[in-house]
């Protein structure tokens, strides 16, 4: 009778009654991700680099004499020119360093002509 009372039950493999699922397609989701990928350097990573380029250009430019804005909004006459940095004059005797980096825009020049065509 002990027999009896150790008696396991084993059960069948359960028959899933859902049909597989079709798995997708390797290529195509790398496709799509080629895509996804293009279109995202084409309108974000592309414009960025030529706005940096055209950036680091004109601040490579600056000779000395140019009046500038620093990204913290100091405005400015650029006075000397460095490896990694450029002397401000900030105000009559008062001089600044800052890093090239941080100049934002250079103002333009306007010449007598323009100064007239304005009034």
């Amino acid at each position: 009778m002990a027999a009896q009372d150790t008696v396991t039950h084993q059960q069948a493999p359960a028959q899933d009654s859902a049909q597989p699922q079709a798995q997708t397609g390797g290529p195509q989701m790398l496709i799509m991700f080629a895509v996804i990928f293009a279109i995202f350097y084409f309108i974000i990573i592309l414009p960025a680099k030529k706005k940096q380029k055209k950036h680091a250009n004109v601040v490579d430019g600056l000779n000395g004499g140019e009046r500038v804005i620093t990204a913290g909004g100091i405005y400015g006459k650029v006075l000397r020119v460095m490896d990694d940095r450029v002397e401000l004059e900030i105000d009559k005797g008062t001089k600044l360093q800052i890093a090239k980096s941080s100049i934002s825009t250079i103002i333009p020049v306007e010449t007598k002509s323009q100064v007239a065509d304005k009034k």
